[in-house]
């Protein structure tokens, strides 16, 4: 019995030997840098931070979500408040284009920069400076004005910045940028999340009566 089963399996054992071996890595790779196969899909997503649209399609939402503000209102009031770009900035955390905000070359002696979208006010005329960044920057906010919290967007940690009332995005917040400012902090906010009154105290009272009503 143990030589017919011999008889049998060697033919196949040939066979199988004869087989051209397939190489176990389709793609090879090297320690040397550089030599690293990268995918397109790969290429792709490492290349879209740089991308405007994909910021309000891939943006970390989670944190902000989680947090509560005093303006409660649903994204169909919102909608109805807001133009279409305030709403893709404030709302859907969108950025605009660098060097086209309104507030981009605006630097008053007063005034206060509120949110567009609940008017509470968040930075005075003289915590703005000048950055050439292509976006309005601030040194500091009106205090308790604007809560930060970590953006992990695309795997970059970034400190988003939203306003306190309402949870509206704002922009973004960098330190240790060597600005000449008492806190070498830049405020990069979009224009269109602000609105500019040269009446700081007509502001707050506009604000304090829409949080009542």
């Amino acid at each position: 019995m143990r030589s017919q089963i011999i008889r049998v399996t060697a033919p196949l054992r040939q066979r199988a030997l004869a087989q051209p071996i397939l190489p176990f890595r389709l793609h090879s790779t090297s320690s040397r840098a550089g030599s690293r196969v990268t995918s397109p899909a790969a290429k792709a997503l490492r290349a879209a931070p740089t991308i405007p649209f994909l910021g309000a399609l891939f943006s970390s939402k989670a944190a902000a979500e989680e947090m509560s503000y005093p303006d409660q209102r649903s994204e169909d009031q919102w909608r109805a408040v807001l133009s279409p770009e305030q709403f893709r900035v404030l709302r859907e955390k969108g950025t605009e284009r660098p060097g086209t905000g309104e507030y981009d070359s605006h630097y008053p002696s007063k005034g206060v920069y509120t949110c567009a979208g609940c008017d509470a006010p968040l930075y005075t005329a003289d915590h703005k400076f000048k950055s050439g960044c292509g976006w309005p920057a601030y040194f500091d906010s009106i205090p308790g004005a604007v809560t930060r919290h970590t953006d992990s967007t695309f795997g970059m940690k970034r400190t988003e910045i939203v306003c306190s009332n309402c949870g509206g995005h704002l922009g973004h917040v960098f330190a240790g940028e060597g600005f000449p400012t008492p806190t070498d902090e830049r405020h990069c906010v979009n224009s269109v999340s602000l609105r500019f009154t040269e009446d700081a105290d007509a502001a707050s009272k506009e604000s304090a009566a829409k949080s009542k009503a």
